[in-house]
C-alpha cells in the first residue's frame, strides 16, 4: 500500500482532493493531511509516507521550498505537485526540483480523476522496480552495487543542483559528509548519465561511479569515501568520464594510510629546481608524486610556494599572473603536473635568455635558497660563493646577471621580507626583529624599512595587526 499525504493551504481543497478519488482502488491510503510547509514536515517525522501531493501557492514556506526540504530530509518520498499554474515555468521547476508529476486542480474532473492517479501509481510502482537500493535493516547497508559519487569543487555548496539530475530524481540522494551519492540501476544508460552530469553540473562538482558497494555498510562506507574519495579523483589517470573508482580498492588504502609510518617528503626534495631543467629530474619527479600521493592541499601549496619564490627572478610579471590564475582551476594532480610543466618552461627560457649552462643556473638557484634560509644570519657574499664553491668575484658577476641587481640589494630585500613576517607573526620588539633579521643596527634597519615599505616597523604591525 502507498501511504500519501495532502498539503494544501485550503481546508476545502484538501477535503474535495481526498475525496474526489477511490484511493484504495490504487493502493493508496491518505495516512495525513497538511496546511502548510511546516505542519507537512512535523507530520513527516512522525508519519511514514512514500507520497506527497504539494500544492505550490501556500504562505510561508512555498510548495517548492517544502519539495527541497522533503528531498533533503526524506528522499525516499517521491512529490507530486497540486498547481492551479499550467504555466511551462510552473512545471519545469516543480520537475528540476525533483517532482516526478504534476497535477493542475482546475483541471482535474471525476472523469479524469481515476487515469491521472492510475498512471501515478504504475510510474510509482515502476520506479520502486528499479529504486530498491538501500536495505534499512540494522546498520544500513546498500544493496546496489554501483552510484554515482559526488564531491562539490567550490564553496558555497549547493546540493539543490543535484536534484536536477534525471538520476537524483528517481533514485535516493544519499547525504555522506560533505559529499552525496546516488545509487545506480543495473540499466541506466551511462552515456546519458555522463551527458547529463556534464551539462547539468557544468564543472562545479566533481563526480565518480563507484563499483562494488553491495552489502557495504553505510556507514563504513561514509568514513571509507570521506578519507580516500578526494585523494583517488585527484590522483585518477584514466580517461572515462565520470572517473571510476573501485570501493574495495579504495577501502584497502584506507587501512594502509591509517597504519603507515609515514612517506619521504617528495616536494620538500623538489625545492631545488632540478626538475625544471633536467628531464630526469622531471620523470623522477612526477613518478615520485604518483608514488607518495601528497594530499591535494600541500600540492597546492608547492605550487603557490613555487610562484611566490620565483616569480621576481624567474618569471616575468605577465609569466607569474598567468599561472597565478590558471592555478585557481587545477583540480587534479594531471592539470598540475601540466601547470608545473608550463613553470618548468619559463625556467628554462629564463636560462636560455641570461646565457648560463644548466649547472650554473643551479648553482645560483642554490645560493638563492641559501641566502633566503640563513637571511636572519651574518651572513655575506662570500660566504654564500663558498657554499655553493665558486670565487667570489665571479659568484658576484654572475649572480647580478641572475638577479638584475646586486648581491647585498637581494639579501636586503630578503631580510625586509623576513622582518614583516616577524613582525606580523610575533611580539618581539622592533630592536629585536632588526637583530633576528640580520641587520646590526636597529635605526639603520628602521630608516630602510621606512624607504622600502613607505612606514615605520612600528606602524606597519599596528596597521596590519587592525585589517
Amino acid at each position: 500500500m502507498i501511504k500519501a499525504v495532502v498539503v494544501d493551504d485550503e481546508r476545502l481543497v484538501r477535503k474535495g482532493f481526498i475525496s474526489l478519488i477511490d484511493w484504495p482502488s490504487f493502493g493508496v491510503v491518505i495516512v495525513g493531511e497538511a496546511g502548510d510547509g511546516n505542519a507537512a514536515l512535523a507530520l513527516l517525522r512522525e508519519q511514514e509516507a512514500d507520497l506527497l501531493f504539494v500544492d505550490i501557492t501556500m504562505p510561508g514556506m512555498s510548495g517548492f521550498d517544502l519539495i527541497r526540504q522533503v528531498r533533503q530530509r526524506f528522499p525516499a518520498i517521491r512529490c507530486v505537485v497540486l498547481t492551479c499554474h499550467h504555466e511551462f515555468d510552473y512545471v519545469q521547476e516543480a520537475l528540476r526540483l525533483g517532482a516526478v508529476d504534476y497535477i493542475v486542480k482546475t483541471l482535474l474532473e471525476v472523469e479524469n480523476a481515476d487515469e491521472t492517479i492510475s498512471r501515478l501509481v504504475e510510474r510509482i510502482k515502476w520506479e520502486d522496480s528499479t529504486r530498491e537500493s538501500l536495505s534499512r535493516g540494522a546498520g544500513m547497508v546498500m544493496s546496489a552495487d554501483r552510484a554515482v559519487l559526488y564531491l562539490p569543487l567550490k564553496a558555497p555548496i549547493n546540493e539543490e543542483e543535484l536534484f536536477q539530475l534525471s538520476l537524483v530524481k528517481n533514485q535516493p540522494l544519499i547525504a555522506l559528509r560533505e559529499q552525496w551519492m546516488s545509487p545506480l540501476p543495473q540499466r541506466f544508460s551511462e552515456q546519458e548519465l555522463q551527458r547529463e552530469l556534464s551539462s547539468v553540473l557544468d564543472g562545479r562538482w566533481q563526480t565518480a561511479l563507484v563499483s562494488g558497494l553491495r552489502d557495504q555498510s553505510l556507514q563504513e562506507l561514509e568514513e571509507v569515501l570521506a578519507k580516500t574519495a578526494r585523494m583517488a579523483l585527484f590522483y585518477y589517470t584514466g580517461e572515462e568520464e565520470p572517473a571510476r573508482l573501485n570501493y574495495p580498492e579504495l577501502k584497502l588504502a584506507w587501512s594502509s594510510n591509517r597504519n603507515a609510518s609515514g612517506k619521504e617528503p617528495v616536494l620538500q626534495g623538489a625545492q631545488n629546481l632540478r626538475w625544471t631543467i633536467e628531464r630526469a629530474d622531471w620523470e623522477e619527479f612526477t613518478a615520485g608524486v604518483l608514488c607518495q600521493q601528497p594530499s591535494p592541499e600541500a600540492i597546492a601549496a608547492f605550487g603557490h610556494a613555487m610562484l611566490q619564490s620565483w616569480s621576481p627572478l624567474l618569471l616575468t610579471p605577465d609569466e607569474a599572473a598567468e599561472l597565478a590564475a590558471a592555478a585557481g582551476s587545477n583540480v587534479n594532480w594531471c592539470r598540475w603536473k601540466q601547470w608545473l610543466r608550463q613553470f618548468a618552461a619559463h625556467i628554462q627560457r629564463r636560462m636560455v635568455e641570461l646565457g648560463l649552462s644548466k649547472e650554473l643556473m643551479f648553482c645560483l638557484i642554490r645560493a638563492v635558497r641559501y641566502m633566503k634560509q640563513h637571511a636572519g644570519d651574518k651572513i655575506n657574499q662570500g660566504d654564500v660563493a663558498a657554499y655553493i664553491n665558486m670565487s667570489r668575484g665571479y659568484f658576484s658577476q654572475c649572480f647580478a646577471r641572475f638577479a638584475g641587481e646586486s648581491f647585498g640589494e637581494v639579501l636586503r630585500g630578503m631580510r625586509l621580507e623576513l622582518a614583516k613576517s616577524l613582525l606580523l607573526e610575533t611580539n618581539y620588539p622592533v630592536h629585536e626583529i632588526a637583530c633576528r633579521s640580520g641587520f646590526e643596527d636597529d635605526r639603520y634597519f628602521s630608516r630602510l624599512f621606512r624607504e622600502r615599505v613607505g612606514r615605520l616597523p612600528s606602524d606597519y604591525r599596528a596597521e596590519r595587526m587592525n585589517l
